[in-house]
């Protein structure tokens, strides 16, 4: 079926009424970027708040509205539908869209009913006329009949007889998502609910000081406070830090602080012999790049960074820019290695994965991903992970990261990959993160935003004893 037209910004207004306030058409139009074109929220919104000069109180209304409006997407569209004389996806997009945006105003947040329905009565009028306004005028009064609370009472399985699917509901996850969660959590519904709940929490900005090049105090001087795990990181708590002289200049960089502690974790692992060439085998966009490269260089080590999409390559060049020791970037398919087995004493491989553990930060893909990607990602991952221990020479480190907790994506990776290589050692990964609390039995680690702050990242650390 194709895909309805996106609703055109620029066209003229369709009738008369209040004019919507900017922040609330910006919101508009980036939530259907993101429905009708498939784009991502985190890469629209900023562009759109700088195109409007929304700034403070406006910018913060309209990240709320889009990143609310997506996060809860179904839940909203199954209240919606209970309120509607059709299904919410045979309504105009952009009609469609502008509801999602009330009920998450009259649902989620403390923006009185009478003005959640008023705005977007009046900003549905600005683009698509008097009709669709007497639509969301009805519909959104019929929404806040009820809260949340009495919504996900009436749609939501008894939690008794389904507490997996209720707090889906609640929490506004995919079922299926949920399943996973539950999985990778050993079956505690408790921490599920955690889990969920942090999902659907902003997340800090946190900044990390690229070694040789900055330094945390220069971070903190700026403004930034203290981070919580890695000592490279500092916090930042005014919204966008593009105006920190080190992050201008790419001397630091924005990097969830679960990043940066699977990057040390790998510099931190012990290797037998020489530890003088590393390897990142997927490395855009570069942040674990920039890093790797600082924490190579007092040891004399050079770093190569591959990345199969030449305009991600040009990313990793960006972040590497600077760097204190000798890097280089190649465009190359991480599984055809341009290098001769046993090449390399250390190696990343920041596998492409489905992103659960980015929940928080692109909410909409908790609606775009299925079952069928992780099936699909699996086999490359596999690959990956295989490519990168035939690139390490006897007695060198592989780090397998992934920003997922999805069991077919972390240690089910892992399992294949020595099911198929005698002679390579599972390491413990604990101890490479130190003062990290919650790391749970290991040997390999799981972070999550609940427990840590930071996004659901695993990290798997291996070593080659043998050619295999």
């Amino acid at each position: 079926m194709a895909r309805p037209p996106t609703w055109d910004p620029k066209a003229h207004r369709r009738g008369p009424g209040r004019r919507p306030d900017a922040s609330r058409r910006a919101a508009l139009e980036a939530v259907s970027a993101v429905t009708g074109r498939d784009a991502y929220a985190n890469l629209v919104l900023p562009g759109l708040l700088r195109e409007r000069g929304l700034a403070g109180r406006d910018a913060a209304l309209a990240t709320e509205l889009v990143y609310g409006a997506l996060r809860g997407l179904g839940t909203y569209d199954a209240v919606l539908a209970r309120c509607l004389d059709r299904a919410p996806d045979e309504l105009d997009p952009v009609v469609r869209d502008v509801l999602r945006l009330g009920a998450h105003q009259l649902l989620s947040t403390r923006i009185p009913p009478h003005a959640a329905v008023a705005t977007s009565v009046d900003l549905v009028r600005d683009v698509a006329g008097a009709g669709a306004a007497r639509l969301v005028n009805a519909v959104l009064r019929r929404v806040a009949q009820r809260n949340l609370e009495g919504w996900v009472a009436e749609l939501a399985p008894d939690p008794a007889d389904d507490p997996v699917a209720h707090l889906a509901v609640r929490h506004a996850h995919p079922r299926w998502v949920a399943e996973v969660l539950l999985a990778a959590l050993g079956d505690d519904l408790g921490a599920l609910e955690a889990a969920l709940r942090a999902d659907n929490e902003p997340p800090e900005v946190t900044l990390a000081a690229r070694p040789g090049r900055s330094t945390v105090s220069e971070l903190l001087a700026a403004g930034a406070e203290p981070g919580r795990w890695s000592p490279l990181a500092a916090r930042w708590p005014r919204g966008a830090p593009g105006g920190v002289e080190a992050v201008a200049q790419g001397r630091a960089g924005v990097q969830d602080e679960g990043s940066q502690l699977v990057a040390l974790a790998l510099a931190a692992a012990g290797v037998d012999g020489p530890d003088r060439r590393w390897l990142d085998l997927c490395a855009g966009p570069g942040g674990k790049a920039a890093l790797l490269a600082g924490l190579a260089a007092p040891r004399e080590a050079s770093l190569l960074a591959v990345e199969l999409h030449p305009h991600r390559a040009r990313l990793v060049a960006s972040a590497l820019a600077g760097s204190p020791g000798p890097v280089t970037v190649v465009v190359a398919d991480g599984t055809v290695p341009v290098w001769q087995p046993g090449s390399f004493d250390r190696v990343l491989v920041d596998a492409p994965c489905t992103g659960l553990g980015a929940l928080r930060r692109r909410p909409e893909s908790r609606w775009r991903r299925t079952p069928a990607d992780v099936a699909a990602l699996h086999p490359l991952q596999v690959a990956l992970l295989g490519s990168a221990l035939d690139a390490t020479r006897p007695g060198g480190v592989v780090a397998y990261v992934t920003c997922s907790p999805h069991p077919e994506e972390t240690r089910s990776v892992v399992d294949e990959a020595l099911d198929c290589g005698p002679g390579i050692e599972r390491l413990d990964a604990r101890p490479l993160l130190p003062g990290v609390p919650h790391l749970g039995d290991g040997p390999d680690v799981q972070l999550w935003p609940h427990l840590h702050g930071t996004d659901a990242m695993y990290l798997a650390v291996l070593r080659t004893a043998a050619r295999r």
